[in-house]
């Protein structure tokens, strides 16, 4: 029988499932990164000394939240408040603790358990509103959503969310954190989202086939490594902890190029049936832990297009730069597009998380210190969090800086995107971003946070090129010596207050003001129209499920 290329991460993720460790293992259903609090209670947890946290990674799975959680439960240093947000998170994730209902349970349309089979079912509905001079605007959601384990190995899940919006909220172009759309062409309001996944787990490790978002980098304003921001890709993701003081983990996915494969594309009934090229990423990240609390990850990856799948950037631990040598030679035009980063967490001092972390598209030792000659593409990022500065308030500090070049490449199926959004920081290249934060909870399930940003954006020197019919710059030689922020482009000061009270486990209420001033030449540019051709912003959100 002939195996085809396609079909090799199928049979490898099927071969993990049968010859993996046959350990009991409790089953790891990923939760979702936009259930922002609870991420937010763990982060409290981990800078208070009660669990020790490698947050370079998100999703978490529930099993290792109710896990941190059972452990804060046996601590003494959690104030009322606290005590409180855990008994409450507890409702939910008790259910990944037991295999029966004795315990005091949250909200569930659906919910069975016995000691083989564990089912979830939850509606989702939501929606927000946007009013300033400018009118009104809405983001209405709706679906369902599920999570199932057979055993203590096998894992399940999905959730499907159809979205509305009056007018489009998410591009390409638009320099904001809302994720990213792929909106149906009929009106340009409608997208619908689809996310799921099977996950196996043992003792020591977990493989899963898996459609759904997720970064690498820590942060509190946009990681910048994999921030999360685009549609869901499928992806197979690998885990694996053999010790405590290593983790390692890798995926392979499948990108949305959107680039049109004109050799592949054919005429059909007075119209083009237009064919995408393949696009591909493949990437792994080794976490140490040399001492406690004190985690050092380092990893790479590669965006591979024009082909099939590559059975070399399957195998987990490979440098994949060197791996491109190997089949394309030294030549830019026939390589793909690799990437190597780093990032350090330290929660070594009590109610203190300080980070830092690095991107490189491409960096050349001789010429870094050479203003002509450079190619420093690069984005580092560098932060603080330190909680209870006074009791059940916290403080962030943090700045961003990107490089010219450093998300781009000048052939389109290699660009570090999916579906034309950039898997990197969500302002791109050749910008900066310094971020504010106090964040106060005075009582269970109110979060108040008061933030400043402010954020430079220069010139895209990549579409420069472009637009300019620069050929012979857009392969490479020509695009050194570039200086960061020659002329800002576009800029953005803005100050939000934001309240949200949690009603009952993942249902909220919420409101947002934020006042803002932008200027630039480029302001219309990466502006959503709602926010343009004013300064202040009211917004107004209700939201069950995630």
């Amino acid at each position: 029988m002939m195996l085809r290329t396609q079909q090799l991460p199928l049979l490898c993720f099927f071969l993990f499932a049968i010859f993996s460790s046959g350990s009991i293992s409790a089953q790891q259903v990923p939760y979702h990164i936009d259930n922002e609090v609870v991420y937010d209670f763990i982060d409290e947890l981990a800078n208070k000394g009660v669990i020790n946290l490698n947050s370079s990674i998100k999703p978490y799975n529930r099993m290792q939240i109710a896990l941190f959680l059972a452990q804060a439960e046996k601590s003494t240093e959690l104030s009322t408040r606290q005590k409180q947000e855990l008994s409450f998170y507890l409702k939910d994730f008790n259910k990944e603790l037991h295999s029966n209902k004795d315990f005091k349970k949250r909200f569930d349309v659906f919910y069975y358990s016995d000691s083989t089979f564990k089912f979830s079912a939850n509606v989702i509905l939501g929606g927000r509103a946007y009013l300033n001079s400018n009118g009104f605007e809405q983001h209405r959601w709706n679906g369902a959503q599920f999570f199932a384990s057979m055993g203590s190995n096998l894992a399940l899940y999905g959730s499907l969310r159809d979205n509305y919006e009056s007018t489009a909220l998410a591009n390409p172009q638009y320099l904001t954190q809302h994720r990213g759309a792929v909106y149906k062409k009929t009106n340009n309001k409608d997208y619908s989202e689809a996310r799921g996944g099977i996950v196996y787990s043992w003792r020591t490790g977990s493989i899963g086939l898996v459609k759904d978002h997720f970064t690498w980098g820590n942060n509190y304003n946009g990681a910048n490594i994999f921030a999360g921001n685009t549609p869901s890709f499928a992806h197979i993701k690998l885990n694996l902890k053999p010790v405590k003081w290593l983790e390692f983990n890798y995926l392979h996915g499948w990108l949305a190029s959107e680039v049109v494969d004109s050799s592949a594309s054919y005429n059909l009934h007075n119209d083009t049936r237009r064919v995408f090229a393949n696009k591909y990423i493949a990437s792994n990240l080794i976490t140490i832990q040399p001492f406690k609390k004190l985690y050092f990850s380092f990893g790479n990856s590669i965006i591979y297009s024009d082909g099939n799948i590559n059975a070399a950037y399957l195998i987990p631990f490979l440098f994949y730069k060197s791996v491109d040598h190997t089949y394309n030679g030294s030549r830019n035009s026939a390589g793909h597009n690799t990437q190597m980063f780093f990032d350090l967490s330290s929660r070594q001092i009590k109610n203190t998380h300080l980070y830092t972390g690095i991107f490189i598209d491409e960096i050349s030792i001789s010429n870094m210190f050479s203003a002509d000659e450079h190619s420093n593409f690069i984005s580092f990022k560098m932060g603080a969090r330190v909680t209870d500065v006074l009791p059940n308030l916290s403080v962030i500090v943090e700045y961003t800086h990107t490089k010219p070049f450093a998300y781009t490449h000048f052939i389109p199926s290699l660009t570090y995107e999916s579906n034309h959004y950039t898997l990197g920081h969500y302002l791109k290249d050749n910008a900066d971003e310094l971020y504010l934060s106090a964040r106060y909870k005075p009582i269970r399930g109110l979060d108040i946070e008061l933030s400043y940003t402010h954020f430079r954006k220069g010139e895209d020197h990549q579409k420069t090129l472009e637009e300019t019919g620069a050929i012979e710059n857009l392969w490479g030689d020509g695009r050194t010596g570039y200086a960061f922020m020659q002329n800002v482009r576009y800029s953005k000061s803005a100050v939000k207050l934001k309240a949200q009270y949690q009603i009952i486990n993942d249902a909220y209420v919420y409101t947002e003001l934020e006042t803002y001033t932008l200027d630039g030449t480029d302001t219309q540019l990466y502006t959503p129209a709602p926010y343009f051709n004013d300064d202040m912003m009211l917004v107004l959100g209700l939201n069950f499920g995630f």
